[in-house]
């Protein structure tokens, strides 16, 4: 037997889809569009976030991987002194420009985890495809650095203070000072220290050791003195808030520049400019 609330939510059910329907076709009716040219036009708009996200992908990448490559690269390269410092402070540059497009522009708090998102997905795919299927090496040969506890902290100050100076000195600094810690638990297996031919080693030299890199000098040598051979020391926290201090500023720098790249720009409407678009001159009567 039918009871009164299951026809409550049918009947409500019934509504929202009437409701949605009723919706969609004004915004059809007020666009001009035929139903099929909206499914297109929704197609198109799929598309369009798709490529986006693979350009922004790409970039940030790459801008990673020019920057500060080196320092994230190997597993056994990840020291406690400088690989705390320059990762964040690198990582924090699109990531705080798309926050400033997000923001200013649509309203949107998530341009800094928008950016550590799609930078941590084509890490990852650079990683599988370089070190597994191209080289053949493991997974914990190249464990890449993720910042996205830092990007949710950005934003997250940016929906509470709406003020890009205060994100900057607050936000900014936490994207640096806790990109250490999100990661530990990533690097945390390859501090364990092991005994190798009479001397203390890391499990992180030990895959550096069984798996050498066959390539130009410079990535064969250590980068620094400071390894994951030294197990960790109250120096990696020094390095983490000399990171948040050093992003406060970068995030600024770049928030600015995000705003200076997305600013629109109009020309006069001259016969030249009408060339360009394909429309004929003027001709004075």
């Amino acid at each position: 037997m039918t009871s009164t609330a299951d026809i409550d939510a049918v009947a409500s059910a019934e509504k929202n889809t009437r409701f949605k329907d009723k919706k969609g076709e004004t915004v059809i009716s007020v666009s001009g569009l035929t139903p099929s040219a909206a499914r297109y036009s929704r197609l198109f708009d799929v598309l369009v976030v798709a490529a986006m996200a693979t350009i922004f992908a790409g970039a940030i990448h790459l801008h990673v991987m020019l920057t500060v490559g080196d320092w994230d690269m190997y597993v056994d390269w990840k020291d406690r002194q400088y690989w705390p410092l320059v990762m964040p402070v690198s990582m924090i540059m699109f990531p705080a420009a798309l926050q400033a497009i997000f923001w200013v522009n649509f309203r949107l708090p998530i341009g800094a985890t928008v950016g550590a998102t799609v930078l941590l997905i084509a890490t990852w795919i650079g990683r599988y495809a370089n070190w597994l299927i191209w080289t053949g090496f493991p997974f914990t040969e190249g464990v890449p650095s993720q910042a996205l506890a830092g990007a949710l902290l950005m934003d997250m100050t940016l929906i509470v203070l709406r003020n890009s100076l205060f994100t900057s000195i607050i936000g900014g600094f936490a994207f640096g000072f806790v990109f250490w810690p999100s990661n530990y638990s990533a690097l945390a297996p390859f501090y364990l220290p092991v005994e190798h031919q009479g001397m203390v080693a890391s499990l992180a030299d030990m895959i550096g050791y069984t798996f050498p890199r066959s390539n130009m000098p410079e990535y064969l040598r250590i980068i620094e003195r400071g390894t994951l051979r030294t197990f960790g020391s109250s120096v990696s926290w020094v390095s983490a808030a000399f990171a948040g201090f050093i992003c406060i500023f970068m995030h600024q720098l770049w928030w600015r520049l995000g705003l200076f790249a997305s600013q629109a720009t109009f020309l006069k409407n001259s016969d030249v400019v009408k060339s360009f678009m394909g429309i004929k001159s003027s001709v004075a009567s």
